[in-house]
């Protein structure tokens, strides 16, 4: 790596060449791939907007938080979880063992630099990666390849409710959402019916809220685990034997023996099952692990949409209006790969490769994505031991190539 520095208006500005990729992100998947770039012995920068790896995780979710799957199918690649971890990680296990490896792999992300564009010179055949920091410097990474790391949730999503501004109360989305603590006795209305607005509601039951959380469309709900066996686990060991339609269909007949019609709740399932629908459209099932129990004895109230806020209380769709403390919008994230990115052939105007699974990995001109399979962690490992193999057979093959030149001065030398 080579470093060109100048100082003009009081403003550093750099240019630095990177010997292999520059990988975005430095959460769970820019992570992985750092890793098996340096198993292969090709070298990296990762650049990472925020002043820690796994943002997202460390800053950004609540402390009841707990991995939905178990642990084997969360570890990054080449470096299980430790054997005292819990087969359900907390989110602070998660995050030690997130810092255990960078730690082993000797991973150091260039923190405090945020992307402000990446594109590929044509002229040059490289990438030009420029970044900023807040205290005003300004970098520019060229290099051969570029790694997508930023993943799914880079952003919050926030949507345009009529009277939300004019509210008047607390407001906050579930990325800043920590405990239900504070809102003891407080009646709460919490958007979203996801895995995430499910164990929002939970935590403010336990805290003593009186939570509302917002069902405007169909979810399925599944148990966590299945006669003592992890449901996404039972439901892998089944598809390796089974079309996916009917494991599907023995998933929901298994919920409904264990939960029960949750229809009776409120909570309208989707036509389509549950692993049909992740595959399609990216939508995950709820995995429950004590939502559904507040909700059959009224501590979670479920309400259909909302049709507008306003000062202290909101009106929902049905004409029924609830008097409120706060707000939590449990309205998920989205990608932010079009705001830097100045890239349209591999990657969509919503931020993620317009190929399908599994051939979503891999553009042109050495644009890599890692995190974009709606695969989870699972999903990143593989994606980081494919870009990694793929990186590191042309960079072998050039440093190959370079040894094989013959010197400058070939004369000289051959008269020895």
């Amino acid at each position: 790596m080579f470093t060109f520095s100048s100082d003009q208006d009081s403003i550093s500005r750099r240019c630095v060449w990177v010997n292999g990729p520059v990988i975005v992100g430095a959460g769970p998947s820019g992570l992985a791939v750092g890793a098996c770039l340096r198993e292969q012995g090709v070298p990296f920068v990762i650049i990472e907007r925020s002043d820690c790896i796994a943002s997202l995780w460390q800053k950004r979710t609540y402390d009841r938080l707990k991995l939905h799957l178990p642990k084997k199918f969360c570890q990054l690649p080449k470096f299980p979880f430790p054997n005292h971890y819990p087969e359900y990680p907390t989110k602070r296990q998660f995050i030690e063992y997130l810092e255990l490896y960078a730690k082993n792999f000797d991973i150091n992300p260039q923190f405090n630099e945020c992307v402000q564009s990446a594109k590929y010179d044509e002229t040059c055949r490289v990438w030009r990666v420029k970044t900023g920091s807040p205290n005003g410097s300004e970098v520019e990474y060229i290099c051969q390849w570029l790694v997508v790391a930023t993943g799914e949730n880079a952003e919050r999503v926030v949507p345009d409710i009529e009277g939300l501004k004019d509210f008047g109360g607390e407001v906050i989305h579930a990325c800043d959402y920590k405990s239900g603590e504070k809102y003891q006795g407080k009646k709460v209305v919490v958007v979203g019916c996801g895995n995430s607005g499910m164990e929002v509601s939970l935590d403010l039951s336990n805290h003593g809220a009186q939570p509302s959380m917002v069902c405007r469309s169909s979810v399925h709900v599944l148990p966590r685990e299945i006669f003592g066996k992890s449901t996404f686990e039972l439901a892998m060991f089944m598809m390796k034997w089974l079309p996916l339609w009917l494991v599907d269909k023995i998933l929901l007949v298994l919920a409904w023996f264990i939960l029960g019609n949750i229809e009776n709740y409120g909570l309208k399932r989707p036509s389509i099952g549950p692993l049909e629908l992740k595959n399609k459209q990216g939508k995950t099932p709820v995995l429950d692990i004590g939502a559904l129990e507040k909700i059959r004895s009224g501590k979670v109230k479920v309400v259909p949409g909302i049709k507008k806020f306003s000062c202290g209380t909101v009106e929902l769709v049905n004409g029924e209006k609830l008097e409120i403390d706060s707000v939590v919008l449990a309205t998920g994230y989205c990608s932010n790969v079009p705001y830097w990115l100045q890239e349209s052939e591999f990657f969509s105007k919503n931020g993620f490769p317009k190929a399908q699974f599994p051939n979503n990995w891999k553009g042109k001109s050495g644009l890599y994505a890692i995190g974009f399979t709606r695969r989870g962690l699972a999903g990143a490992s593989a994606d980081a031991i494919k870009i990694s193999q793929d990186i590191g057979k042309v960079y072998k093959e050039d440093l190959k190539q370079k040894k094989q030149k013959v010197p400058t001065h070939r004369r000289c030398i051959s008269t020895f």
